[in-house]
């Protein structure tokens, strides 16, 4: 393997081009868009997952796991900020106890240091918290995302890495003697092998290279708000509700961020389009796509009444959003949080309407495709690179 193409210049398709490198093969990186972690990398929440949540033996166990602790020891060997701070997981009623005792358990199979706690104990952590009951996980932390790709480009410079922003890849094909011809619009770039890592495009990236994902991307906003300064005493640390196990996403939380900040959110609506940051974002491609999509109907069958319709309205109000925040800190309220910004999760949706529960990662001839990497897929950027790299070896080797 001579020459690999990585298309996305987010956190995974840096790490993954950093893994490469470091194996001695030469890379180049397209990026659309002007500058590095445009999109998902860039709109996170910079929480270092521990793992707590992933079904035992899933990519995403394994590799959050392992994940955190290679992307700490990382960012502390190259100067980014992070600081491994551990969160509470809190049952605020009785009847969330056998849900928080199953994330324990969870947590045991995973290998992530976890304990149960009672309210009291809870308080020691976060004296504002109501709960009955709580999950001490040691092992999350927070951490500077995007100063974690501004470290690999540096590194990949370094190297000798083709590094190449404003350069969408407009075509791809079979070379005509192997490898693999990607059209960017000024040139054409002849490569071994391609590496598909463009997140909310990847589907659409494995397409245009001739394969049919088996999973589609659907577009879903998370909405921040913080707190005001003067409330930011509230919370410690990091403080998550018990996940309902029947909805695909996490619930609105709380985060202190590195500089002291807090972070509320997010919750979760669909983007009307795969970069709509705000309602007044809107594709009509984007949204003929989701519409012609059998997966989107099957999702909105389960989903879309009460739950998505309680989504909604919280996106629109303030009030109801504060109420969400106040059930795990009751002294917050509406005048204590101001709009702070949002996120769009590229999700991968299969046909039936069930949301891809772990990374999907497809290969094809001198191909892999990155299909489906939403949170942890930060946390995990430095194990996925490692897998995907040993995909493009034994692509490389098979031939």
């Amino acid at each position: 393997m001579r020459e690999v193409v990585v298309i996305g210049g987010g956190i995974v398709g840096l790490a993954v081009a950093w893994e490469l490198r470091q194996r001695g093969v030469g890379v180049t990186v397209l990026e659309k868009e002007d500058h590095w972690a445009a999109h998902q990398t860039g709109h996170n929440s910079n929480v270092v997952h521990a793992g707590l949540y992933y079904k035992p033996g899933s990519f995403k166990a394994r590799m959050s796991v392992a994940g955190n602790r290679s992307i700490v020891d990382f960012a502390k060997e190259h100067g980014v900020g992070v600081e491994v701070c551990g969160k509470l997981v809190v049952a605020t009623s009785e009847s969330e106890l056998p849900a928080l005792a199953v994330l324990a358990e969870r947590a045991e199979a995973n290998g992530v240091p976890a304990k149960v706690v009672s309210a009291a104990e809870a308080r020691e952590y976060e004296p504002e918290v109501a709960c009955v009951s709580a999950l001490r996980v040691e092992s999350t932390g927070i951490i500077d995302f995007p100063g974690i790709c501004a470290a690999l480009v540096r590194l990949l410079e370094e190297a000798g890495a083709d590094l190449r922003l404003s350069t969408p890849a407009l075509g791809i094909r079979p070379g005509a003697t192997g490898g693999v011809e990607i059209a960017t619009g000024s040139e054409v770039l002849r490569a071994d092998a391609l590496v598909n890592c463009a997140g909310l495009h990847s589907d659409r990236v494995a397409r245009l290279a001739g394969v049919t994902p088996r999973a589609r991307i659907v577009p879903f906003r998370g909405e921040y708000y913080e707190l005001r300064p003067e409330r930011r005493h509230l919370v410690r640390g990091l403080i998550y509700p018990v996940p309902d196990a029947s909805l695909p996403f996490l619930g609105v939380h709380l985060t202190r961020m590195l500089d002291g900040s807090v972070h509320a959110g997010p919750n979760a609506v669909l983007a009307l389009r795969r970069e709509g940051y705000r309602w007044g974002d809107v594709s009509v491609k984007d949204l003929a796509e989701v519409a012609r999509y059998s997966g989107s109907w099957n999702l909105a069958k389960k989903y879309a009444y009460p739950i998505g319709l309680d989504e909604v309205r919280r996106s629109f109000s303030k009030r109801r959003f504060a109420a969400s925040l106040a059930k795990l800190v009751p002294a917050v309220g509406p005048g204590d949080i101001v709009r702070h910004g949002s996120g769009v999760r590229a999700q991968a949706l299969l046909p039936d309407g069930s949301m891809v529960d772990d990374f999907l990662i497809e290969t094809a001839p001198n191909q892999v495709h990155v299909l489906n990497a939403p949170s942890p897929a930060a946390t995990s950027a430095l194990e996925i690179a490692k897998h995907v790299a040993d995909e493009v070896s034994q692509s490389a080797a098979s031939r």
